[in-house]
């Protein structure tokens, strides 16, 4: 896999994430499958406009579309959302490691003064 393709994928999906009904169809279907009806009820906007987050969703990788019978569900893409974690954490890991390195020059420091 190129590190070109794994960043597009990054850039999209933080990308969609960055809007908060997208942000909003995302928890909810954590909680498990749902059609665009069950995800358009608590918005207070078409179901357009919700079925238009869901295809910017799925461009990114998130979500997917099955037909089950007349039944079009999304489902979460755990794949993807581990692909964004895994980013997340290796970003935190090192800032991590830099403020303990810190912490440890500030101990040694003060106990010399001391």
């Amino acid at each position: 896999m190129l590190v070109d393709e794994v960043t597009d994928r990054l850039d999209r999906a933080f990308a969609a994430l960055g809007d908060p009904v997208r942000r909003a169809l995302v928890a909810r279907l954590s909680r498990g499958d749902a059609t665009v009806n069950e995800l358009a009820e608590p918005f207070p906007i078409t179901k357009q406009a919700v079925s238009r987050h869901i295809q910017v969703l799925e461009a990114a990788g998130l979500i997917t579309r099955s037909r089950e019978a007349q039944r079009r569900p999304c489902h979460l893409n755990a794949a993807a959302l581990e692909e964004l974690t895994s980013w997340i954490d290796t970003h935190r890991l090192a800032v991590e490691s830099r403020y303990r390195r810190l912490d440890t020059v500030l101990e040694t420091t003060k106990q010399q003064e001391q």
